[in-house]
């Protein structure tokens, strides 16, 4: 009887300590699950913020009604084209332009500079942003950053404008095997430089052809997969006249256009700068967003979009 209930108390202990442990095993479950659900909902927010989202960095400024996006930005987009509602756009269907006007650079200046080599020399050039209405003067470079939304491929064409408003045959000037190797591939976060960093010139010199131009038109055209009949070459190559109508009557009709306030005049960043040369960067998003962002309502995201960026010439030229 003594040995029954010393082995019961024995018994009662050893259940009573499983009970506990089975306790603290639970609470230490419970607690890493918490723990895990919580850093997988700080991370879901970090990387919401970290993707780059072209159209939900657009702060709309319609004139009369700020249209709210889910977050708060101090990014404030105006409106250029009120013909052509924001209303049913694919956020991944956009194209972000930003066009650079080059200057000397001093001492004073912030932002990054672009080397180049002139002769024996090398001279610094500072890339400022210009609004799409800027008039251009004759001998003034000029650069274009493209920014996707999504992942696809660049193509880019070159057109004059006469002041008639006749245009002169059509040229593809990127992708080329003399820029990026003919890589022309485009992701979300990554910029497409015309001319690239490692261009000879890096950049377009701004010259009539003729005196009665009146400006270049590009025609910037991502496409979810690469263009049927395009050949890659190592220069600029004459496209067909018909094709690049069927092209802009299919993909360009409709073309709304956004504009960074208070962005014309900012300098080149060292996130741009990094973004474009080394595949490795991508834009975040509180990185500098486009100056411009061009917009079809209702495109589908299996559809290519093309855009006319109109270089203009100021009426005289610079002397």
């Amino acid at each position: 009887m003594t040995l029954q209930n010393t082995i019961g108390r024995h018994e009662i202990r050893r259940r009573k300590s499983v009970y506990r442990l089975a306790v603290k095993q639970f609470v230490c479950l419970t607690a890493l699950c918490v723990l895990s659900f919580g850093a997988s909902l700080t991370c879901t927010a970090q990387d919401e913020q970290a993707t780059r989202r072209l159209w939900d960095t657009a702060f709309i400024n319609s004139g009369s009604k700020r249209t709210l996006p889910r977050r708060a930005t101090k990014r404030s987009y105006r409106i250029t084209t009120p013909n052509v509602p924001t209303d049913g756009v694919n956020g991944e269907t956009v194209v972000g332009v930003t066009l650079w006007r080059l200057r000397r650079a001093n001492q004073t200046d912030s932002g990054e500079r672009l080397i180049v080599h002139e002769g024996a020399d090398a001279a610094e050039w500072l890339p400022e942003r210009i609004s799409p209405n800027t008039k251009l003067d004759q001998g003034e470079r000029l650069r274009i950053s493209v920014e996707a939304a999504r992942t696809g491929y660049l193509y880019v064409i070159d057109r004059e404008q006469y002041a008639d408003g006749s245009l002169s045959e059509p040229y593809l000037i990127f992708p080329t095997t003399r820029t990026l190797g003919g890589n022309n591939q485009v992701t979300v976060g990554k910029i497409i430089e015309l001319p690239s960093q490692d261009d000879r010139p890096p950049y377009f010199t701004v010259k009539r052809s003729r005196a009665d131009q009146v400006a270049e038109v590009v025609s910037v055209l991502i496409s979810p997969s690469p263009l049927e009949g395009i050949e890659i070459t190592d220069k600029a190559q004459k496209l067909s006249e018909i094709q690049v109508s069927k092209w802009e009557k299919s993909w360009g009709e409709r073309v709304g256009l956004l504009e960074l306030e208070a962005g014309a005049g900012k300098p080149w960043s060292k996130e741009e700068k990094e973004a474009a040369s080394d595949v490795a960067r991508i834009l975040k998003q509180d990185a500098p967003a486009p100056q411009a962002i061009y917009y079809q309502p209702n495109t589908k995201l299996s559809d290519p979009i093309l855009v006319k960026v109109r270089l203009r010439y100021g009426s005289a030229a610079k002397r």
